[in-house]
């Protein structure tokens, strides 16, 4: 399975000639060769995980494309038909399988809404936790998508994260609210944590890929 990170939260995942795209949201640039796309997973309905434009791009290039997400985003996407999805749910659909996670988004701060957030585990190989630190219970994660940026995000509660989670391999991603520095002074952090369980860290910029 071959994973590619975009801007911010968005990864596009292939196998055996068929694509699944999780979180294509508001910071991320319009994608493109998308005509052999079989899903789509939104994490949370906050617009730099999905957005109308992306979504009716998307479906004009592959249409009828399957969306699985929480009840949250069945109701923001007023409009689109989306497969709502809870965690300990299970689907298979083309060449993944997907195991959903968590149930809630990170707090950003007591006077914002709570809402709902779901982590995704592909292929029993990636596992992406949306905006929070969801542990997969009973899961030894192979690859975490490791947020390293974010209004709710203290860097020190994203290096404990990573400790819990003990992957084989990690990257960052959600990454787009940081200047350059931080990002870089944020993944040597996540380096540290990933390399505490023997594991490895890629820094990964927009574009980047790597198979698993």
């Amino acid at each position: 399975m071959r994973v590619t990170k975009y801007e911010h939260a968005t990864l596009r995942l292939d196998q055996n000639g068929q694509t699944l795209l999780i979180d294509p949201g508001s910071f991320t640039t319009p994608l493109t060769d998308l005509g052999d796309l079989v899903a789509i997973v939104i994490t949370h309905e906050h617009p730099d995980h999905w957005t109308p434009e992306h979504l009716d791009r998307i479906l004009r290039a592959a249409p009828g494309t399957p969306i699985f997400a929480p009840e949250g985003v069945a109701k923001a996407a007023d409009g689109y038909e989306v497969t709502i999805v809870e965690p300990g749910d299970a689907r298979t659909i083309g060449e993944f399988d997907l195991r959903f996670f968590g149930g809630s988004h990170e707090v950003i701060h007591s006077s914002l809404p709570e809402i709902e957030n779901l982590g995704v585990l592909v292929n029993e190989l990636l596992y992406y936790p949306g905006d929070s630190y969801a542990v997969p219970e009973g899961v030894s994660v192979d690859t975490l998508a490791a947020p390293l940026g974010a209004p709710w995000l203290r860097i020190g509660d994203a290096m404990d994260y990573v400790l819990a989670v003990k992957p084989r391999r990690a990257f960052g991603t959600h990454d787009m609210t940081l200047s350059v520095i931080g990002r870089n002074m944020h993944r040597q952090r996540l380096q540290w944590a990933t390399e505490q369980n023997g594991g490895e860290f890629l820094a990964l910029d927009p574009g980047d890929s790597f198979d698993l």
